[in-house]
This record gives structure tokens, C-alpha cells and sequence, in this order.
């Protein structure tokens, strides 16, 4: 059964401008471009344009698409900071007796981490809260990286100077608080190469 053609426009029938006739940036009317916005077709101007992985979009859309990633509560803060720093420095503790299988630890720990906080916030999630569970993770690494550099300076300061061992038991405390700190970043917030 046939239906007459129906005169007006459907609703995703977007307006085209000829394509002689020059676009203008939706934010600054007085420069000319040819790009438009991937998302709501606005024309944009390359200062105006935001790069994502299926072109480019206005700043507006951007925003708005992150409105929708950010999910995490003020709740979700304080919880995954105490977690993240607590299990942080529960590693480094283990990290001070495993020497060269610091190197093995350190990638698990910060898959627990990240799975604890994952656990913690429901999987809600925010880029700032993936930063701040980063930066908690190094500082919770660090006390006996602190401890063991006082130690050596202060042997050095008496003059007895220090021993191999001590020296690489800081270095496979700058390594665990290294490879602890990247491992939880990229399981959360992922590492993006551009």
C-alpha cells in the first residue's frame, strides 16, 4: 500500500548550506572554515575544534559527552583515596623484603588497587577521581622510599657511607612506587599515545 509523499522534511533531515557558500565558526562569526562539528554539524573553527577518536567536535559537545562519563559521587573520593593509599603502602611494606620481585609485585598491586577502587565506587567513574587515586597510590609508596633515602644520607652525613645493599633497597623502592603508580593510572584512567 502506497502512501503519498509527504512534503514536509523528516526530523534527522539536516539543513546543508551550497557548498559555495562560505561557513562561519558557530563561537566566532567572523572566521571562515570548512569543518564541521561530527556530532551536531555546527560549523567550527579549528581553534573551536576538539579532536576524539571519531573526528572532531565542538567544545560544547565534548563537554556534554563528559557530563555523561563522570558518574562518581562526592562519596567515591574519599573512599578511593583512603583505599588506594592504604593498600599502596601495604605493597611497599611487602616491596622492602621482595628485591628484584619488586618488579613482579608492583604491576599486581596496582591491579588489586585499581580493582579494590573499581569495587569501592560501583564502578562509578570520573577522570578526576582516577587522578586523584593516582596521585594517592604514589604517595601511599612513598614513606619507605622517604625512610630508606634518610637513612642513607644520614650514614653518609656521619661518614660511614652506605652499603649495596641499601642503596638497592631504595632503588627497588623508587621502582615499586614507579610501576605502582603507572599501573593503577593506566587500569583506571587509561593511558591515551597521541
Amino acid at each position: 500500500m502506497n502512501q503519498p509523499p509527504n512534503n514536509k522534511p523528516s526530523p534527522d533531515v539536516v539543513d546543508v548550506t551550497p557548498i559555495d557558500a562560505p561557513l562561519y565558526c558557530y563561537v566566532h562569526p567572523q572566521r571562515e572554515t570548512l569543518l564541521r562539528c561530527n556530532r551536531c554539524n555546527r560549523p567550527i573553527c579549528i581553534e573551536c575544534a576538539q579532536k576524539t577518536p571519531t573526528g572532531y567536535r565542538c567544545k560544547e559537545c565534548v563537554h556534554n559527552q563528559q557530563k555523561v562519563y563522570d558518574t562518581a559521587t562526592w562519596l567515591d573520593y574519599p573512599a578511593a583515596i583512603l583505599i588506594a593509599t592504604i593498600l599502596s603502602f601495604a605493597g611497599s611494606y611487602i616491596a622492602l623484603y621482595m628485591g628484584f620481585f619488586t618488579i613482579f609485585l608492583a604491576p599486581i598491586a596496582g591491579f588489586i588497587i585499581a580493582e579494590a577502587v573499581r569495587w569501592v565506587t560501583k564502578r562509578r567513574r570520573s577522570m578526576q577521581l582516577f587522578r586523584w587515586v593516582t596521585v594517592a597510590t604514589a604517595l601511599g609508596s612513598l614513606p619507605f622510599l622517604v625512610i630508606s633515602l634518610i637513612g642513607i644520607f644520614s650514614r653518609w652525613s656521619l661518614g660511614t657511607g652506605s652499603s649495596i645493599s641499601s642503596l638497592l633497597g631504595v632503588a627497588w623502592q623508587f621502582l615499586y612506587a614507579a610501576l605502582i603508580t603507572s599501573s593503577v593510572y593506566g587500569r583506571l584512567g587509561g593511558i591515551h599515545i597521541r
